[in-house]
């Protein structure tokens, strides 16, 4: 018989199967083997493990792993989850991937020590924080990436309140703060209701007025969710449903009053609104606190008539007003006359006070007569006796 001497070398960081004729015979650790091979009978595989987080065992070594389990067992760790069940891949105490429900698979041993920790999720499907916060802040792409197709997650902000619906059945409410869940096995959907003060613009409507002048209004209001599952659970969307009360009232009221009428009091189109539209809103637990018409938006046209009647008005006013000064002045005048006429003294007076202005104006004046002609002769007061 001929005899051949045949080395195999296996690498720290490999395993070697070993066959004979096709068939396995044994796992090479690390390390140098000799084998007496007989006309080629033996040869060997290679698998390195330093990846086997990643890769996990090879399909065709877990064909010889089923037929060999004997051989296999003291290289080789098996897992797998039920149809309820993940599993959580630790690598020596660290969190390294998640596994779905039904899945199964094999590592290689000695390359760190992984095992694999499985969570019912049959019932509780919710993680707590702990476990959520490992899995949100992962950083590894293995864990990072399967976390992706494993977990739902919600953030509820401050003065929000938020639904989880599972399967299309409200189950819970969510207070502000992080939530996570396992989504397999079922379908989830988390709705989010902010529940602070809000505002919401209606703007551009084109409505006809009661005297069919056309015009566009914008509105505002300011509004807050009071019962946040009442909302959840009876609206699809609230914010569309106020939208659109606020502009059919809008086009109510404004369609019952003349152009005049909304010009003069725009608080009374307000309230009407307001009162119209809160009416309808409570009881879906929404409370309207304010709505305010912003503008009135009149055509070209009727705003050029509006400025010519108000510049009419504003000029009647101002007549009436210089009407009013004139008379003032005319009886004030009068009424000094009366005084001045009977007291020739404060006639005098009141001469001298008039040459005093008069002569500050002029650099130059000639009198003549003297001074007893200017005291004297410019006025002359008549006797008590009527002399």
């Amino acid at each position: 018989m001929l005899f051949m001497k045949t080395k195999i070398i296996v690498p720290e960081t490999h395993r070697a199967l070993l066959f004979k004729d096709a068939q396995f015979c044994d796992v090479l650790m690390p390390g140098i083997h000799t084998t007496w091979d007989w006309k080629g009978q033996f040869n060997h595989t290679l698998v390195d493990i330093s990846e086997t987080l990643e890769d996990g065992v090879y399909d065709d070594v877990l064909k010889v792993l089923k037929l060999h389990p004997e051989k296999m067992a003291a290289h080789v760790q098996v897992w797998n989850t039920s149809e309820h069940e993940v599993g959580l891949v630790y690598q020596d105490n660290i969190l390294k991937e998640v596994k779905a429900p039904a899945s199964h698979g094999a590592y290689w041993t000695g390359f760190g020590e992984i095992e694999v920790r499985k969570v019912d999720i049959s019932d509780d499907f919710k993680l707590d924080k702990t476990l959520a916060r490992v899995v949100l802040s992962a950083k590894e792409p293995l864990l990072r990436n399967s976390a992706v197709s494993a977990i739902t997650t919600s953030t509820i902000l401050e003065r929000h309140l938020g639904f989880l619906e599972v399967d299309g059945e409200n189950t819970s409410e969510l207070k502000a703060g992080i939530h996570a869940w396992w989504k397999f096995n079922r379908n989830l959907k988390i709705k989010q209701v902010d529940c602070r003060l809000q505002n919401m613009e209606v703007n551009g409507q084109e409505i006809l007025t009661k005297d069919r002048v056309g015009l566009r209004v914008n509105l505002s209001a300011t509004w807050q969710v009071s019962d946040a599952k009442r909302v959840s659970e009876e609206l699809a969307d609230h914010t569309d449903f106020l939208y659109r009360e606020l502009q059919l009232a809008l086009r109510t009221v404004v369609s019952t009053q003349t152009l005049d009428e909304l010009l003069v009091d725009k608080n009374k189109l307000n309230s009407q609104i307001l009162e119209i539209v809160a009416g309808k809103t409570v009881d879906y637990g929404i409370v309207l606190k304010t709505v305010g018409a912003r503008d009135i938006v009149l055509p070209g046209e009727m705003k050029a008539i509006l400025a010519k009647v108000v510049e009419a008005e504003k000029l009647a006013e101002a007549n009436l007003i210089r009407r009013r000064e004139e008379t003032q002045a005319t009886r004030s005048l009068h009424n000094t006359a009366k005084v001045m006429e009977g007291n020739p003294t404060l006639l005098r007076l009141k001469e001298l006070e008039v040459l005093e202005r008069i002569t500050a104006q002029i650099s130059v004046l000639n009198v003549y007569g003297g001074l007893d002609g200017v005291m004297n002769d410019m006025v002359r007061i008549p006797s008590k006796l009527g002399k």
